[in-house]
Formats: structure tokens, sequence, C-alpha cells
């Protein structure tokens, strides 16, 4: 008798089909200037010499994306008829009052829409696709872009979008200039595939800018990938806020590397909130570089179905007097599952500072997962740092409250989970998206 040979599933994970040629029929494509067709070659070779990430890396043994389909996943979505009104209005209202300071919009990685406002553009700031940027301002954008902040030696996600990412935004604000009104880019996508934007905002010394970034997808039957990097660089005594919303479609997997460096007396307020996609794998880095530098990361997320979200945050403190506080919520129902991985990390002599980070976690199933994790790696002695992450379910006594005064139990359900999100909302600074994203999130408790 022949017995078969029982076969192993391969813990190792199948990469996307790219090759080299892919990366500089790019470049042609988009008729860049020779350093930036370098420079994606150059993360191309980091990219081959790096291994897929797997279950046996810390960071990924909680995070298991073998199930993506590649073969749909890696082909590059192409503006084919890409028009704004493909837009959701919603996505594209003014964000204070009639005003903002500019917007662009990208349908399939095509730019649809520009607005940017005079007064800012006299005043020296500039706000542009990436592409643009790279040609028109290579002296404030060769020196910045995946250099200072996101590097392609990151991971092997990382190289790929240093290699092939296609789109993205250029905001730069020069010194003690202020913009008083916020900034708004919408990125959506109405086709299956592989996405690769890209952030890049910088601050010079005692500027001051605020900025929304909305993330959007059509539905879909077909994976999609969507490979990104944001970099936030503040300088001396600048200030930002910065606003990141994510709303992919249940068919995206979403790997990015997001960073964060704030100079001397500078001062970050980082907000990000992840409502869509299938699997996100999120890493957000704050570096606190200059004496007295402050930062705040706030993040909220609610993932039901069969959605896991994997958020993983260090906050590194590499000069003294500085403070970091960073507060993740989140919830989950049915099958979804949540990691939130958490460090605060000092280097040697890095004394007098402050570093706080919260995770709270919601749980509305007997079915769905959360994790956290935080952390502290302190090598110096005269700190204060403190961690936490607590989790639990939808407690009966406010229900019962708010039943006892004539509510119906749904909706009573409905005020104590808003309630759980309200303190985070209410950091987003525009009214308009505190309520489509309070609907959005009482869409996913009441199952619609």
């Amino acid at each position: 008798m022949v017995v078969a040979k029982q076969r192993r599933r391969t813990s190792a994970p199948a990469a996307p089909g790219y090759t080299l040629e892919d990366v500089k029929a790019l470049s042609a494509a988009h008729r860049e200037p020779a350093w930036l067709a370098e420079s994606r070659v150059a993360a191309w070779e980091v990219y081959e010499d790096l291994p897929m990430p797997s279950l046996s890396d810390e960071d990924w043994r909680r995070t298991d994306y073998r199930h993506i389909r590649w073969s749909e996943a890696e082909t590059i979505i192409q503006p084919n008829g890409a028009s704004v009104a493909q837009i959701p209005a919603s996505k594209l209202e003014p964000l204070i009052g009639d005003q903002q300071a500019g917007l662009l919009a990208f349908v399939d990685g095509q730019v649809v829409q520009r607005e940017f406002s005079t007064q800012m553009a006299g005043q020296g700031i500039i706000f542009t696709d990436l592409l643009t940027a790279c040609r028109e301002y290579e002296s404030l954008v060769r020196p910045n872009l995946m250099t200072k902040a996101v590097q392609p030696t990151e991971g092997k996600f990382a190289a790929l979008h240093a290699a092939l990412w296609t789109h993205g935004v250029f905001l730069y604000v020069p010194r003690n200039k202020v913009a008083e009104l916020p900034f708004h880019v919408v990125i959506h996508n109405t086709r299956p595939g592989a996405s690769l934007g890209h952030v890049l905002v910088v601050l010079e010394e005692n500027s001051q800018a605020t900025i929304l970034v909305d993330y959007t997808s059509a539905p879909t039957d077909q994976h999609c990938a969507y490979i990104g990097a944001t970099e936030l660089l503040v300088g001396d005594a600048a200030n930002l806020q910065y606003v990141g919303l994510q709303d992919w479609n249940r068919q995206t997997y979403e790997f990015s590397h997001q960073r964060a460096r704030v100079g001397r007396d500078g001062n970050l307020d980082w907000i990000v909130g992840t409502m869509g996609g299938r699997l996100v794998k999120a890493y957000m880095e704050l570096e606190l570089d200059g004496l007295g530098a402050h930062g705040r990361m706030s993040g909220f997320f609610f993932a039901d179905g069969e959605q896991l979200f994997d958020h993983d945050t260090q906050q590194n403190h590499n000069a003294p007097l500085t403070v970091s506080d960073l507060l993740f919520k989140g919830a989950a129902k049915d099958s979804a599952r949540t990691v939130w991985q958490g460090m605060i990390k000092s280097l040697p002599k890095m004394q007098k500072i402050d570093g706080f980070q919260a995770s709270r976690n919601l749980i509305l199933s007997k079915t769905a997962r959360m994790d956290g994790i935080p952390g502290l790696e302190i090598e110096a002695d005269d700190v204060a740092c403190s961690h936490a992450a607590t989790f639990g379910t939808l407690e009966e006594e406010p229900v019962f409250y708010l039943m006892s005064r004539g509510i119906h139990r749904s909706d009573a359900e409905l005020m104590v989970i808003d309630g759980f999100f309200d303190e985070l909302l209410q950091r987003i600074p525009f009214e308009r998206v505190r309520e489509r994203l309070q609907a959005a999130m009482e869409a996913k408790i009441i199952g619609m």
C-alpha cells in the first residue's frame, strides 16, 4: 500500500510578482528626474535582499496575511476614466465652513481635483502632488523623501513602496509661516489592485499647519493592496496637526509605514482612524528629536465581520525634556480581531522625559478578540513613563440607567458606545468629519 505524503502548508508568505523592469517602466511613464529613478532602483535592490515578513517575526506573529491573492492584489491600479464625480460627496466637503487652504483629490492614483489658496501660495507654502513636487521642487523633496523618516531598509513593504510608489502629496510650509486654514487630501480607488500612495509633510522652523487625509475605495470582490507611507517632518518650534482617516473596502490589505520627526520645542498632534480594510498592518512611529519636543498620538478603530487590524506604535524619546502621549481606543464585534503593540523608548542620558501610552478596548461579541501589548524600554534613570491596556464589555449599568429613562435598549447601547469613542472624536477639529465618522461607527454597531 502506498501512503500519500501529507502536504504541509508553507510558512513562507508569497511575494507579489513585481520585477525591476516594472520599476523602470514606472519611472519612464512618469518622466521622472534621474535622481528619483535612481532612488527607486536602489530601493528595489533593498527589496530583493529582504525576506517577506512571516509569523516567525515578533511584530508579525499575530498577523497572518498569507491568504492574500497577489494575483489580484499586485496589479497596479490604472486611472482609466478617473473623475472627481466618483468620490463620495461627503469626502469633498470643505473642512471649515466653505473654506480650506487647499484640496487635492486622487482617483485611482490620478489627480482629479486641485485647489490651492492664492494667499497660501503667496506665503511660499507648497501644496501639490508628489510627482509634480519631485520635478519642480527637487531641493525641497529630494533631501526629505524617504531619507529622514520612513526608509526603504525598514522592511519588505517599505522597500517595495520606495521602489514603486505611484502617487502622493507634498505639503511644505516655510519658516515662520502659518497656514491658518486646513489642507485636505482625498485618496479614492474605484478599481481592484495595488495602490501605493505617499504623504510627505515638511514644516520648517516656527511654522504651522493642519492637514486631513481621507483614504477610501469602492466595494469589490477582488483582493486589493495598499502599500503606503506617511512622513511628517516637524521643525523646531513648528506645530502640525495631522489627521489620517482610513475607510477601505472589505477586500483591501493595507501595509503601511508612518513616521514623524519633531524638532526642538516642536509639537505634533497626530490622529488616526481605522474603519475599513480586510487586514491592516500599520507601523506608526513618533521620533522626538529635539529638546522640549511634544507629540500626541490618538487612534480609534472599529473592527467587525472578519476584519483584522494590527497597529504597531513606537514613541522614541531621542532628546531630554520630551513628552509623548498616546491613547488608542478600539472596539471589535463578530469574529473580528485587533492587535495593538506599543513601545515607549528612551536613549541613554535622555533625562526628564515624560511618556504615556494607553490602549482601551471594547469587546462587543464573544467571538471577537482584542490584544493590547504595551511596552517600555528605558535607558535613562530620571523619567516619568507609564503604560496601560484595558479590556471590557458593554457595561449593563449605564445601559440600564438610560433604559430607565425610556430609551430603547438598542439606542441605549449605541449611546454608551458613542460615549466610549467621544473623547477621541472630539480631538478631530472638523465638526462635519466627526459627524460622518460617528455615523460610520453607528452603522457598524447596528450591523448596517
